[in-house]
C-alpha cells in the first residue's frame, strides 16, 4: 500500500498526542482542572429534562456488553453472509485492540472519577481515557470505512457515516454530561482510538487487496 507509512505516521502523532494527554493526567491534573471545569457546566447547564433523557438512552449504545455484541454479530454477518473476510477481520481486530488498550491505559493512568452529581449509576474502574468514547470512535470509524467501501448507494453511504459520526460524538458528550467523565477523558479516548485506527487501515487495506486477488484468481 502506497499511503502506509502516512498512516502509520498519523498513528504515531495521535498516539503521541494521547500519551501527552495521559501524562498531565497522571502527573500534572489541575493543568486540566479549569478546561475540564469549564466544558462540563457549559454542556450540563441546568441540567434540562429532553438533554438528560437523550443523553441517558444515547450513552447505552457504548456499554460494553452492547457494543461488544454488536461488534461481534457485524464480524460474523460480514464473514459468513456477505463474504468480506477482510472486513471481518478489520472489525474484530479494532475490537480487540481497543479492549486491551482501553482497560491497560485506564489502570496505568488511574484516574479517578470526577466528583459531581451523577445522572446514571457510577461506573467501576478509572475514568482516563473513556471506554465509551474509544471503543464508539473506533468501531463506528471502522464501519464508516466499510461503508464508504463497499455501499454502492451514494445516499445510503453518506447517511449512514452521518448517523454514525453523530453517534460517536453523541456518546461522548453523553458521559461528560452525565457526570462520569472528564472532557478530556473523552479527548483521550476519540486520541487513542484514531491512532488505532489509522494503525490498523493500512493492514486490512493490504489483506482486503490479497484477498480479492487471490479470488478472482480461483
Amino acid at each position: 500500500m502506497k499511503n502506509k507509512q502516512t498512516y502509520l505516521m498519523l498513528a504515531s502523532f495521535a498516539l503521541l498526542l494521547f500519551m501527552a494527554l495521559g501524562y498531565l493526567v497522571r502527573f500534572y491534573p489541575e493543568t486540566l482542572a479549569e478546561l475540564d471545569a469549564a466544558v462540563q457546566t457549559g454542556l450540563r447547564g441546568h441540567l434540562p429534562h429532553f438533554l438528560t433523557a437523550y443523553f441517558k438512552t444515547v450513552t447505552v449504545v457504548g456499554n460494553a456488553s452492547i457494543l461488544i455484541a454488536g461488534t461481534v454479530l457485524c464480524a460474523l454477518f460480514f464473514a459468513w453472509v456477505k463474504k468480506w473476510r477482510a472486513e471481518a477481520c478489520f472489525l474484530a481486530g479494532n475490537l480487540l485492540l481497543i479492549l486491551i488498550s482501553s482497560t491497560a491505559f485506564k489502570y496505568l493512568y488511574q484516574r479517578p472519577r470526577p466528583n459531581m452529581l451523577y445522572l446514571i449509576e457510577k461506573p467501576i474502574g478509572p475514568s482516563f481515557p473513556s471506554w465509551h468514547a474509544a471503543s464508539t470512535c473506533l468501531i463506528f470509524g471502522a464501519l464508516m470505512i466499510i461503508a464508504a467501501q463497499r455501499l454502492k448507494k451514494t445516499w445510503l453511504k453518506y447517511a449512514l457515516e452521518l448517523l454514525l459520526a453523530l453517534l460517536l460524538i453523541s456518546v461522548g458528550l453523553s458521559r461528560i454530561y452525565l457526570g462520569v467523565h472528564y472532557p478530556s477523558d473523552i479527548v483521550g479516548g476519540w486520541l487513542l482510538a484514531a491512532a488505532l485506527l489509522a494503525f490498523l487501515y493500512p493492514f486490512y487495506e493490504q489483506r482486503r487487496f490479497i484477498w480479492r486477488f487471490q479470488s478472482k484468481q480461483r
